[in-house]
């Protein structure tokens, strides 16, 4: 038991500090477990096989399809045109929308669909995007209670009552857990939050404003070449008769490595007229190879951009200079064949910790990037060495298509930054209504008992489809979507709970729970479990949270000779009511840098709304599931 103990509190310490990986911290306990022989390797790789598990990489692929096809952005696109201009209909619409997508999707993928459509939305009525972002993340928690698959706590307390009638443990006649048995509770949540969240986020989320200007992330073009000093450090260069850079390819050049300067884009005349467009623009892709008259946008140190065109006998244009011999001064970043966006990096992305020149944006995507925000700075210089931080903004440049195509890599980053009239065109893809099709088939087997089909078995089946059909494009992107981060945390603490109750751990802390709290009544006990639980929640994740409260939970219940499924329930909400800590669940911590949150404004809005939360559930929950 002891061992045990210190194996739980060493992994929950590192899991508290971050600095190791959570899924390296529950491998490295797994084997601890093992190596002190407290779990046998069956028991140990139990987890893999578990149900929930198999069901959670379903979960992952099924969410892909739905999110490639456009059909979740489809729906969340909708409610800008519902909206309109105010503020307190924008609020309640976010929360209701992202709540029924994070019933049915993880609540990582709903936040990093609606994220951009709510900035967008926004900017459009004028408000701040700190005053919905927030709830965006707390609302796909909320959602996520009420189906069995929208967050992984409730499949654990399916899975730890399910093996108890199973073991005898508990009643065999005692009712299951099924896919809407949470949907009362979900809506009570989702009533609670809005009702707390509406006055809060009015008076702690007032907006961040520098210079007498409102500062959100919803930006239009002009606002980000503005913010980012674009306009600043834009110097242009003209391909003159004579010049050496005339028949060379930018590769030729070799611009970046001998100045350090940023090819943006070239701009080359074209036959026209006053009516047409005469200029056409071009990304400084590799192959591109210069001709008289070409003008290049060129960002970097205005000592080697002189440096630069007296090399290769290049014209350096002043910023009153009209490349194309017009009335107007051309030295400003237009955007007709090439744009700009932000992206915001995710806590799981791949990319972290790789330089700009790693991540290979232009070589997969044909990107540039222009620039980082660091929080409150801006990095804009000598980007191919600079590594890439989780919650990163990154100023990327090009063709509109290739933008878009960003999108497809949601589990790497989030486009923010889109003007507001393209993130505001919603186009549905021609596979979307298979995607639909095949989701509401899933629940349906799912859902209707009739229909001898298990749960896993309609998640399997429904992610082989999405494959299948071409919902997903291809088996690789299929594994691109799931978050194996999660799925090998989630598989790896599983047997903790068998080690808990092994050796006596579980019923050593149900029993101190139901000995100092238990003579109190249920309800002082089923507060306790739940508090304890949403304590835990603000340090380490609200998966394995669960894996380690559900077995404890179970056991009071037991101990105290009433029913566990208020006791059960009261770990899935804890869990997942975390709302005091930008760190505890993924949507908290990926609105954390696009709304450019404190810690503190966690605490001031989440902390409230989670003691608020925990005294209600108190209550609501035995009138749910009596005891």
């Amino acid at each position: 038991m002891l061992i045990t103990l210190i194996i739980l509190l060493v992994s929950a310490a590192f899991f508290v500090s971050g600095k190791v990986r959570s899924d390296m911290v529950a491998l490295c306990a797994l084997l601890a477990l093992l190596l002190c022989q407290i779990l046998t390797p069956s028991e140990a790789l139990d987890g893999f096989s578990n149900s929930v598990v198999i069901m959670m990489v379903g979960l992952f692929i099924v969410g892909g399809g739905i999110f490639q096809t456009g059909l979740a952005k489809m729906i969340g696109g909708k409610i800008i045109k519902l909206a309109g201009t105010s503020e307190t209909r924008l609020f309640l619409l976010v929360m209701l929308v992202t709540a029924f997508i994070g019933a049915f999707v993880s609540n990582t993928g709903t936040v990093a669909l609606m994220l951009p459509i709510v900035v967008s939305m926004a900017a459009y009525a004028g408000t701040s995007s700190r005053r919905l972002l927030m709830p965006l993340a707390f609302a796909s928690s909320m959602g996520g209670m009420m189906t069995l698959i929208g967050t992984p706590p409730n499949m654990i307390i399916q899975e730890t009552l399910a093996s108890a009638k199973a073991s005898g443990t508990v009643d065999g006649t005692l009712a299951d857990i099924s896919f809407f048995t949470f949907l009362p509770v979900g809506l009570i949540t989702l009533a609670v939050g809005i009702i707390v969240l509406m006055p809060l986020t009015k008076i702690f989320l007032s907006p961040k404003e520098k210079d007498g200007t409102k500062k959100t992330s919803g930006k239009s073009l002009k606002e980000l070449v503005k913010e980012y000093g674009l306009s600043e450090n834009l110097f242009r260069v003209q391909v003159n008769q004579g010049s050496d850079a005339a028949g060379q390819t930018i590769v030729d050049l070799d611009i970046y490595k001998k100045y350090g300067i940023n090819i943006l884009e070239l701009r080359r005349h074209s036959v026209g007229n006053r009516f047409v467009r005469t200029v056409n623009q071009h990304l400084a892709s590799p192959s591109l190879v210069l001709e008289h008259g070409d003008v290049l946008y060129l960002s970097g140190d205005p000592e080697k951009v002189q440096l630069l065109a007296e090399d290769y006998s290049m014209k350096l244009l002043d910023k009153h200079t009209d490349e194309i011999g017009g009335s107007q001064s051309g030295a400003s970043l237009d955007f007709y064949d090439i744009g700009i966006a932000e992206i915001l990096i995710m806590p799981s992305s791949s990319m972290i910790n790789r330089t700009i020149t790693e991540a290979g944006f232009r070589s997969k995507f044909n990107i540039n990037v222009l620039g980082i925000r660091r929080r409150q700075d801006y990095l804009l210089h000598d980007l191919g060495g600079e590594k890439i931080h989780s919650g990163d903004e990154l100023l990327v440049q090009g063709a509109w298509k290739d933008i878009a195509r960003l999108r497809n890599e949601s589990s790497n980053w989030v486009v923010l930054g889109e003007p507001l009239q393209e993130a505001a065109k919603v186009t549905l893809d021609y596979k979307a209504p298979v995607a639909a099709a095949i989701m509401v088939a899933m629940i349906a087997m799912m859902v209707i008992d009739p229909i001898p089909v298990a749960p896993v078995t309609a998640v399997l089946l429904a992610a082989v489809l999405m494959v299948v059909t071409g919902c997903v494009r291809s088996v690789e992107a299929a594994y691109k979507t799931i978050n194996w981060q999660t799925i090998v945390l989630f598989a790896a603490m599983l047997p903790m709970s068998t080690a808990l109750e092994k050796t006596g751990t579980s019923a050593m802390i149900a029993d101190f729970i139901v000995n100092s709290f238990g003579s109190s009544g249920p309800y002082v006990a089923l507060a306790a479990v739940y508090f304890a639980t949403s304590l835990m929640t603000i340090f380490i994740s609200n998966t394995v949270t669960a894996v380690l409260m559900a077995p404890i939970a179970l056991q009071c219940a037991i101990g105290i000779g009433i029913s566990p499924m208020p006791f059960l329930f009261a770990v899935t909400v804890a869990a997942s009511m975390c709302f005091a800590s930008p760190f505890s669940t993924p949507p908290n911590a990926l609105v954390m840098p696009a709304g450019q949150y404190s810690f503190m404004d966690f605490i001031k809005i989440g902390l409230p709304l989670q003691i608020i939360m925990g005294i209600v559930m108190t209550f609501a929950l035995p009138m749910l599931f009596p005891f």
